[in-house]
């Protein structure tokens, strides 16, 4: 994997390098730059697979420089670098692969550089597809779909091995060691009984492989059983699926908007939202907030079409799966003004106010409320304008 680095502050970009260098293996350094001026150049000489790219440099905005670097060579993944998570949104909107908080912490780079060869990996295996093999579903809850057969909903023995399962999955084809499987799900246990419980719940995802007919996922012990990988063979993950989709949908218009209902209406589910792991809510939150994203921009094409219908039934999918996102009740609740449908408003408000309030006992955004008391006073809906 060829990689090349631009940040404008030497100490960090040699940081980088040596943590890229020193910890993750099969990877290359082809070029740094310090000056954010050469990176098109550098990239046009080296055509690296992955830009690990600043994006606050007083010579160039990051995010202007990683729209010029996939203009002139598509399908470089890029990962930006930050102190700051505000800019969480506006990578994805570069289809960034993923974006990393400064002080750039070991573990988090390897999780990243696992998820890079993973996309490479999909790239090959998108070239030449085949539907029948083996899928690994994980939006909301895992879910198996074996050559040929419908999806199959999961039964696990215990509580504990579906968790094992779903950590070693998402750390896959990486070996993970016992001592951190153990404090992860027995921390409380004496070693030698949470250590039986982990050999008995590895037993029990076999078995459940075996009776999913999933036998091309497999665990392999590590060297005196210090640890296990999980590897999937010819499987795949849905969620790599979606998201390699997801970049190849283009500009937004009239010939792709179904491709991207097709798409979006993929996501069925956070990340393994059901199972609500902590160690997992990084990528949910990433792959949540890249379909937000895209949603968002369904809706106001729809908008900007006259379809008010349409856009209605996006932002209602969105409450359905995330029904903490403040933002599609405010945004139906000016469709259904927009629709001439005042009771819809009047109910959109009360089931915010519910789920805000009550449930999560928090205020309602002040922009909300000042918009449904100058909805509320004048004489009629009709009269309101947004």
């Amino acid at each position: 994997m060829k990689v090349l680095l631009v940040d404008d502050e030497p100490l960090a970009l040699i940081g980088l390098q040596k943590i890229l260098e020193s910890e993750i293996s099969d990877i290359e350094i082809v070029a740094a730059f310090s000056n954010p001026k050469e990176a098109i150049t550098g990239v046009l000489e080296h055509r690296p697979d992955v830009v690990f790219l600043d994006i606050q440099m007083p010579e160039i905005d990051g995010l202007k420089l990683g729209m010029q670097i996939q203009a002139v060579a598509p399908g470089i993944e890029i990962v930006f670098v930050t102190g700051y998570n505000q800019y969480a949104v506006r990578a994805f909107e570069l289809y960034a692969l993923d974006y990393i908080m400064k002080p750039v912490q070991r573990e988090r780079l390897r999780n990243t550089v696992i998820r890079i060869k993973e996309k490479l990996n999909m790239k090959v295996l998108m070239k030449r597809p085949d539907t029948n093999s083996p899928l690994i579903c994980c939006f909301n809850r895992i879910q198996f779909k074996p050559n040929g057969m419908e999806f199959q909903n999961v039964k696990w023995r215990t509580s504990k091995a579906q968790e094992l399962f779903a950590y070693l999955l998402h750390h896959r084809d990486r070996m993970v060691n016992r001592s951190v499987l153990l404090e992860l799900l027995w921390p409380d246990v004496e070693e030698a009984k949470a250590a039986q419980n982990l050999y008995t719940a590895i037993y029990y995802i076999r078995q459940t492989l075996k009776k999913h007919s999933m036998e091309t996922v497999s665990i392999h012990a590590g060297d005196l059983e210090a640890g296990y990988q999980l590897e999937i063979g010819e499987a795949r993950v849905n969620i790599n699926i979606w998201e390699y989709e997801m970049k190849q949908l283009g500009v937004m218009g009239e010939r792709t908007v179904d491709a991207y209902e097709c798409v979006l209406g993929m996501y069925t589910g956070d990340y393994l939202g059901d199972c609500g792991y902590l160690w997992a809510e990084h990528e949910r939150e990433r792959l949540r907030l890249l379909w937000l994203y895209q949603m968002n921009r369904l809706s106001e094409f729809y908008q900007q079409q006259g379809s008010l219908d349409k856009a209605i039934q996006v932002n209602l999918r969105i409450q359905r799966i995330c029904p903490d996102e403040e933002e599609c009740y405010f945004s139906l609740m000016k469709l259904y003004h927009a629709a001439g449908n005042p009771v819809d408003v009047e109910e959109q408000y009360l089931i915010l106010k519910e789920r805000i309030e009550r449930e999560l006992e928090l205020p309602i955004s002040a922009d909300i409320t000042r918009w449904y008391k100058q909805w509320k006073s004048q004489d009629t809906a009709s009269s309101f304008v947004v």
